[in-house]
């Protein structure tokens, strides 16, 4: 018997090591389900023996395990290739152009075995996905939602998503002696426990501390929503006060992150009056909040406080994502009853008001989706935040899932602390019934497009009378709001708009602060009537696009007066509630 052998044979220590490690994960395990089973809230999947502990049984050669598992997934790979068509794996180095960050460790192409696994999974994916497009008798739904699953499949079967198949973890587990599997472990129960996956690190971020910290007041609330007005920091600033409409369905402070990325504190330091409606997360109080409460009773009443706080006669308003969607709805309400000089000019950040090609969202909007809905919201009234945010996660599952899945349970590590996935978990409990008409009338029916699709206090809207100059900003990799979804604001409105396309996506292509140099946008003066018509002739500036916004802005109303008096927060008829960022932006 050789030296490499006899090395390979595990001794009467190891066989011991890995018991106790087997013993620890069955006890953590059993103390799981026994706390949820006190609190009336049973996992029978979760039973020890659905993980294989059985202490009936001897623990298995783990190195052998090991070993067996990558040979087996390798096999299980060439068999579903064969039935694809024959898809073997590719010769080596024909993808080595090919960027894919679950591959990136060198033992995925140093070592046979896994150069072998990486390889086939890549090209059996791609004949999959390339499968969709092949099948005759789909319409554009049916196909998108088939691609759709197929490409979750995809991702989830990925081989780094498991222990066997996985060389960083299977060296992360010889070199702790499996002690990343059990921290893994207890990461993945309190995950469990918690109802979503951890995407940054714990008690790094706090709001108040060092998220949302840029100075202001509330001088409002009502029970839907809080207003905040924020501390000039200019001698002058401009006569019109911008009012922030954020998306209900998240924390506002994704536009007020750390003092480097907020939004809020650079209009600040530019002089601008800002203020900043702050959302209540939903309890049993709002369960039968309807659009009209969230047009009348929080963007228009928003709208007439500031107004009449400061003695102006308009504001600027800004919409963010479906915050963005109800403020057309509030414009066109506005001009339907003859006041729409209350608002002076209106910015949109990644929002839709036409849903005919609205993305990977109406893929949840089906019957079985619906009645889901209605099933967890009829006790209490709301939807918990948390599945909101699964489904979002779930629209980019490799990046927002099965990259956490990797690192926080099977290398047993903590994530990385980010601000941004920070904001990202704070979920927002969401009214039930409001929640179920905005996909049922507006994703799914599409009727804010219609002249007199949807009504506002009995008021028919029309989106295509709507004469307010407008900033429609769209993120070219967008999939929430694709821009070809947002440039549909631009054949709806019938006043002066300007278009700008950014680089990346949803949250990062708004907060791009100019210090960060990051990105770039696209702009085109010339009138065109499609987005392929936009981008073909449009000029890119490399960068943020907040300064061309705000040389928009000033070409609203340039006026400027001195920061004092109401302009200053407590200084006017409403005095101070509490300091920002108020306590709706805290509660759960």
């Amino acid at each position: 018997m050789t030296d490499e052998m006899k090395s390979a044979i595990p001794t009467l220590e190891d066989w011991q090591h890995w018991t106790l490690v087997m013993g620890r994960a069955q006890q953590m395990l059993m103390e799981f389900w026994s706390e949820s089973l006190k609190k009336d809230q049973p996992f029978p999947a979760w039973s020890p023996s659905a993980f294989g502990f059985d202490q009936a049984q001897p623990a298995a050669d783990p190195m052998a395990l090991m070993s067996a598992g990558a040979q087996a997934w390798a096999k299980g790979l060439e068999t579903w290739g064969k039935l694809l068509g024959g898809v073997t794996a590719a010769p080596a180095g024909d993808d080595k152009d090919r960027k894919d960050r679950r591959f990136a460790a060198p033992e995925w192409r140093d070592n046979p075995i896994f150069d072998t696994i990486r390889q086939t999974y890549l090209r059996v994916s791609d004949q999959l996905l390339g499968t969709v497009d092949e099948i005759d008798g789909l319409d554009r739904d049916a196909r998108e939602k088939l691609r759709f699953a197929t490409r979750s499949f995809v991702d989830a079967m990925s081989p780094s998503n498991f222990a066997l198949t996985n060389p960083q973890v299977l060296k992360r587990t010889l070199e702790t002696r499996g002690e990343n599997l059990l921290k893994g472990l207890a990461n993945m129960l309190k995950d469990i426990a918690a109802g979503q996956v951890t995407q940054t690190k714990p008690g790094v971020f706090e709001v108040g501390r060092n998220l949302a910290t840029t100075p202001g007041k509330v001088v409002k609330q009502t029970p839907l929503y809080q207003l905040i007005q924020y501390t000039p920091t200019t001698e002058k600033v401009l006569t019109t006060p911008v009012v922030i409409f954020p998306p209900w369905i998240n924390r506002f402070y994704i536009l007020d992150l750390t003092a480097e990325k907020s939004f809020v504190k650079w209009c600040v330091d530019q002089g601008i009056s800002l203020f900043m409606v702050s959302w209540k997360s939903a309890d049993e109080s709002l369960a039968d909040a309807t659009l009209d409460d969230y047009v009348l009773r929080g963007q228009v009443d928003a709208i007439d406080t500031v107004r009449d706080l400061l003695g102006v006669d308009a504001v600027h308003t800004i919409g963010y994502c479906v915050a963005g969607t109800t403020l057309a709805a509030t414009l066109a309400y506005l001009q339907a009853k003859g006041e729409a000089a209350k608002v002076k000019s209106s910015t949109f950040f990644t929002a839709q008001v036409d849903f005919s090609e609205a993305g990977d969202l109406k893929l949840f909007l089906g019957d079985e989706t619906m009645g889901l809905l209605q099933q967890l919201t009829a006790e209490k009234g709301y939807l918990d935040g948390r599945y909101m945010a699964a489904t979002f996660n779930l629209l980019r599952g490799r990046d927002l899932i099965w990259s956490y899945v990797v690192n926080n349970y099977l290398l047993g590590e903590e994530p990385a602390p980010f601000d941004l996935l920070h904001w990202n978990s704070d979920t927002t409990n969401l009214p039930a019934g409001w929640h179920r008409d905005y996909l049922e009338s507006l994703y799914k029916g599409n009727k804010l497009a219609a002249k007199g699709g949807i009504s506002v206090a009995g008021t028919p809207v029309d989106i295509d009378a709507v004469k307010t100059p407008t900033y429609v900003q769209a993120g070219r990799e967008d999939h929430i709001a694709p821009p070809q979804s947002v440039w549909k604001i631009m054949g709806h409105f019938s006043g002066p708009k300007r278009f700008v396309l950014a680089g990346s996506g949803h949250i990062a292509g708004v907060v791009n602060p100019p210090s960060a140099q990051k990105y770039q946008y696209w702009v085109n003066d010339r009138v065109t009537d499609t987005l392929d018509d936009f981008v073909e002739g449009a000029v890119e500036h490399k960068g943020s696009w907040w300064p061309d916004w705000l040389e928009w802005l000033k070409q609203q109303d340039p006026e400027t007066v001195k920061a004092e008096g109401a302009r200053v927060p407590g200084k006017g008829k409403l005095k101070p509630i509490e300091d920002a960022p108020g306590s709706y932006v805290k509660s759960r």
